[in-house]
């Protein structure tokens, strides 16, 4: 049996992605259709998981107009799910992908402030779901990914981490800012910031020096994307050593989610018994890669096997 991957999106958005041929500023631009789809960091792992046909649960909140459109799109996925209804509207993420340029602009408005009860709900839905131990809904790894609405419990995600380690699953926890480093201080089993997360939320400039700093406060591994060239890997159990994985060229396409993918990929492996850091860092980087061809985020290419097969895989 496959164990199950549990994602827990405290601030989810409705994923609004245009697609530009060319973009001036100042200007108005005829644009297709805009592609609608639930989003938040850890519905996008739920969604590669679940493309690749890999069990997944997924945990979040929904609230106002924007929320029922969030709830019929993830209903329409397939993905199972618990959605904790929320009194503020489910904040919106524009992606605006121009293809002329090769670049894409994110505008993420602020989540909606979570009333005490509402907190309690989403702990709650946790816990239960870490108490499943039969069927097909056995979770295997907890992730909980993404920015934290105003006024949200500062120790949300080392919450997690010991919810997650009472249940006897590992953790991950993909955030920014001081969330880094409390879910290091937790034990979380996996961290997974970009280069410029990690390099501010610790205060240094070399990436090598700021993972280390995050096992140094407890993480059991750090993986870091760092755009064109790859991503690194760290493990605690060997502290000294760092894994670099990339393509030989960079990939054009939309790189919104191509840090999910990683943690899905990440997850997926964790969740089955796979703790080699250099096996999750090639499943990772290729899942990444994979998911910058795809026009939105929360999907990748079936290319992740020939990408995989592609990487060149150095010891620093």
């Amino acid at each position: 049996m496959t164990n199950t991957v549990l994602t827990v999106t405290p601030n989810p958005a409705m994923d609004v992605t245009y697609t530009v041929d060319g973009v001036e500023l100042g200007s108005s631009h005829r644009v297709p259709t805009p592609l609608y789809r639930a989003g938040g960091k850890g519905l996008n792992v739920s969604r590669v998981a679940h493309q690749l046909g890999f069990p997944t649960f997924a945990i979040s909140t929904a609230g106002g107009p924007s929320g029922e459109q969030f709830r019929q799109d993830l209903v329409a996925s397939g993905i199972a799910h618990q959605l904790i209804s929320v009194e503020g509207a489910t904040r919106r993420s524009i992606a605006l992908v121009d293809t002329v340029n090769n670049t894409t602009s994110i505008f993420n408005e602020t989540g909606p402030d979570l009333s005490a009860a509402e907190w309690q709900a989403l702990f709650a839905a946790v816990v239960d779901h870490l108490a499943e131990s039969g069927g097909e809904t056995r979770p295997g790894v907890l992730v909980g990914s993404g920015s934290l609405p105003v006024n949200a419990p500062a120790d949300f995600y080392p919450a997690l981490v010991a919810m997650a380690h009472d249940a006897g699953v590992p953790a991950i926890i993909d955030t920014s800012g001081s969330g880094i480093l409390t879910a290091a201080k937790a034990g979380a089993d996996l961290l997974k910031p970009n280069n410029h997360e990690l390099m501010e939320a610790v205060g240094e400039t070399d990436l090598v020096s700021a993972a280390r700093k995050l096992m140094d406060l407890g993480a059991k591994r750090v993986l870091v994307s760092v755009g064109e060239e790859g991503m690194l890997a760290f493990d605690a159990a060997t502290p000294g050593r760092c894994i670099q994985a990339k393509l030989p060229a960079p990939l054009a396409g939309n790189p919104t989610g191509a840090g999910d993918a990683a943690v899905s990929a990440a997850a997926v492996a964790l969740a089955n018994g796979v703790t080699d850091i250099r096996e999750i860092l090639r499943r990772a980087t290729a899942w990444s890669a994979a998911a910058v061809l795809m026009p939105g985020a929360g999907e990748i290419s079936l290319r992740h096997a020939e990408l995989a097969a592609q990487l060149i895989i150095t010891d620093h």
